[in-house]
């Protein structure tokens, strides 16, 4: 446990390097300045598809029922960068989205997809794992790494806690858990909801942040999305070669400890607010083990972001 909570600690203490962009923008307008379209006109502009869904960057597939469509990396990438304002990120491979509500309406919610080729991730220390005493030191290394992001005037990021306990379903190699997150102590909080699906070369990621008055709805859609997401025959971790695959420096601890400064963690989908304007913080820049990894996180002001 003490190597493990080791581990969570020097990537949580890396947070401290986190830079934060912030700007607010009307998702209306935004669409209208760069598809001249309003966000209802962008949203059926989107090729959504439906049923079995190819990810062939990590030889993985979604089997999607009728409650949900897929957008494939360019259109997932239009969503994020021209709708949502998010900085290009070409590690996203596509994003699943509910058929209702839609994209463009208040209470929506979506799910990035992405993929992580680090390795063969052990999960010998999954049942072994205090996911209280984890939390706690999450907890206590967000809260030091504060002084040094409101210092440079980023503002604060505290971890309230678990929104969703961890839970790893050993039979299908599959590990979810969700975060209760306050940024700059603001009332309102954001609901970070993340999926890791194990495989032989690495892992999938499926991640949705929204408000967390949107969390009975996102746990819901997570629950159902859950076995819709598969690897490959050989692709599997079943599948593992340890004398010719490579293996991750990490396990499932790390996943959920290291999870905030994960690749491709967390991404700024806001909502929209009452007067319908969209408010985006962007923290980025985060260094870990030699690279950049980007980490997107949503703020809001006095008004309820959905």
């Amino acid at each position: 446990m003490k190597s493990m909570k080791n581990v969570a600690q020097r990537l949580l203490a890396a947070a401290a390097l986190l830079c934060v962009v912030c700007f607010s923008a009307s998702a209306q307008d935004a669409a209208q300045q760069e598809q001249g379209m309003s966000a209802e006109q962008f949203e059926q502009s989107l090729q959504f598809r439906s049923g079995q869904i190819e990810v062939p960057e990590a030889r993985a597939h979604f089997n999607l029922n009728d409650e949900f469509r897929y957008l494939d990396k360019a259109d997932a990438r239009r969503v994020l960068e021209d709708m949502w304002g998010n900085p290009p990120d070409d590690s996203v491979l596509g994003m699943i989205v509910p058929r209702s509500p839609g994209l463009s309406e208040q209470d929506s919610w979506a799910v990035v997809v992405t993929w992580s080729d680090d390795g063969y991730v052990s999960d010998e220390d999954a049942s072994k794992i205090d996911y209280a005493d984890l939390l706690k030191t999450m907890q206590a290394e967000t809260r030091d790494s504060n002084p040094e992001r409101i210092k440079a005037g980023y503002g604060s990021l505290d971890l309230v806690g678990w929104a969703v306990p961890p839970r790893y379903e050993a039979g299908s190699k599959k590990l979810y858990w969700a975060r209760e997150l306050a940024f700059n102590d603001q009332p309102d909080h954001t609901l970070n909801y993340d999926i890791r699906v194990l495989g032989r070369h690495g892992y999938l990621s499926l991640n949705a942040v929204s408000g967390m008055s949107e969390l009975a709805l996102v746990r819901e859609g997570m629950d159902k999305l859950l076995p819709m997401a598969e690897f490959d025959q050989g692709a599997r971790y079943a599948d593992h070669n340890p004398s010719t695959d490579k293996v991750a420096a990490y396990g499932v601890a790390t996943l959920i400890g290291g999870g905030l400064a994960a690749k491709a963690g967390l991404f700024a989908k806001l909502g929209l607010l009452l007067a319908k304007f969209w408010k985006l913080l962007l923290i980025g820049m985060l260094f870990l083990g030699g690279a950049i990894r980007k980490l997107f996180v949503r703020g809001d002001d006095n008004r309820t972001v959905r």
